[in-house]
């Protein structure tokens, strides 16, 4: 792999009854909201769903350059959660701080 990359993993939780209605306002506003900013060495986002019994589970793995650039989208409390009000009020918790994984091996198929 020539080149290094960061992912930042978060995750949060909703109620099966709220799970549509939080995937709804990711894919519609957060994400957008987020690709408007054009930020400097941001790659893509992936937003994964995982129903279990009782509730729903939600990660979004964000690919960035560097921890520099993800500075540029969280600022220097990088690891802190970006959870913006509209999706808070369906969560039923999430992680206060993403994690960030520096990717050492990412094999791209054809």
């Amino acid at each position: 792999m020539g080149e290094r990359m960061i992912c930042r993993i978060w995750r949060g939780w909703t109620s099966k009854q709220n799970a549509d209605g939080y995937q709804a306002v990711v894919r519609g506003q957060v994400i957008p909201d987020i690709e408007a900013r054009n930020i400097p060495g941001f790659r893509h986002i992936d937003l994964m769903r995982h129903d279990h019994t009782d509730e729903v589970e939600f990660t979004t793995l964000m690919w960035f350059d560097s921890l520099d650039a993800v500075r540029d989208f969280m600022g220097e409390d990088y690891t802190a959660s970006h959870v913006p009000a509209t999706a808070r009020a369906v969560l039923s918790h999430f992680d206060s701080h993403a994690v960030h994984h520096e990717v050492i091996d990412r094999r791209v198929q054809s």
